[in-house]
């Protein structure tokens, strides 16, 4: 699958509709195919089609955009071989990560979780394969997540792919996204402070979409790795775009619909849970979203890479979405 060529005068609608034209393409023909390993072997019918159901026709894919921007911005002039190999890298990356997001989602939105019934504008994966098969399909895609990671037909250099496996592995994990969803779980009728909350946020939220960031600057030459300055500016600006996104999704959780957002929307009132409107307000809140859009700008500019374009068009967009 070749790379999406760069596009002079940046349009974001048309990088990203040829980007995912590429993610799309990977994830049909990685997630769960109708056909047998190398020995044989074929996944239950019933588990393929609840993990694909999962993961296709649906969704913002924004981590796996992140992390294509993420190795738009690192790649150099690198000999061609290796540039194909870290491309793929990439792409493999934006899959698995996207994975891990789906596996989040579906054991999310499971009774014993958030009990929802509306995900990407259609019911739940419980609601319609049942608990089991949505438990068993999670867990499923999670192992395939880094399964491609490190596949047989992978090209990129066996360090590259140990980055990307340690880096998804820290954000979903128990310092990452799930420690996030325990704290979150936990806080149900609690007051929060602001920092708790942010901190609450940075986990649940932020990690996987700060590690996309850094699984895309993962997928650089190892002759000729990023410097710790640009790692340390990409590192700043997952961490401003991780926190904007999810005082966004708090604004929209009061100010949209649920046939606009997907899911249902006021659910995180009605549960009790804290969110940055029910801690700073509204207007604070919509106020805050932008300070964060200017930390990861000023980020981005510090980071001293010749192409963030794609980075800075996703964090405008993430902040100013209304969905």
């Amino acid at each position: 699958m070749s790379a999406v060529p760069a596009i002079a005068a940046f349009d974001l609608a048309t990088w990203s509709t040829a980007t995912l034209d590429r993610v799309e393409s990977a994830l049909s023909a990685w997630v769960a195919p109708d056909t047998a390993d190398d020995d044989g072997h074929e996944a239950p019918a019933a588990l393929r089609e609840a993990m694909r159901y999962a993961v296709l026709d649906g969704g913002k894919r924004l981590r796996p955009l992140l992390v294509l921007a993420g190795r738009a911005a690192v790649a150099g002039a690198e000999p061609e071989g290796m540039a194909r190999a870290l491309d793929d890298a990439a792409l493999r990356a934006a899959c698995a990560v996207e994975l891990i997001h789906a596996y989040s989602l579906v054991h999310d939105d499971m009774p014993c979780m958030d009990n929802d019934v509306l995900r990407r504008g259609k019911p739940t994966v419980h609601v319609r394969f049942g608990e089991a098969q949505a438990l068993l399909a999670g867990d499923a895609l999670q192992a395939l997540a880094f399964e491609l990671l490190t596949a047989e037909q992978a090209t990129a250099p066996a360090g590259v792919q140990a980055r990307l496996c340690r880096l998804l592995a820290r954000a979903a994990g128990c310092e990452g996204m799930a420690g996030g969803q325990a704290i979150d779980l936990a806080s149900i009728g609690r007051a929060l402070s602001e920092e708790q909350l942010r901190d609450m946020h940075r986990l649940k939220t932020g990690a996987l979409l700060q590690g996309s960031v850094m699984m895309g600057a993962a997928c650089c030459d190892p002759e000729s790795s990023c410097s710790t300055q640009a790692l340390q500016s990409l590192s700043a600006y997952g961490a401003a775009l991780g926190l904007a996104f999810q005082v966004v999704d708090d604004i929209l959780d009061v100010t949209a619909d649920s046939a606009t957002l997907g899911k249902t929307a006021g659910k995180d009132a009605a549960q009790d849970k804290p969110t940055y409107v029910s801690v700073l307000g509204l207007a604070r809140s919509q106020a805050y979203a932008q300070e964060l859009l200017g930390q990861a700008l000023e980020a981005l500019a510090g980071a001293g890479l010749a192409d963030t374009r794609a980075l800075r068009a996703l964090a405008d967009m993430v902040v100013n979405r209304s969905t």
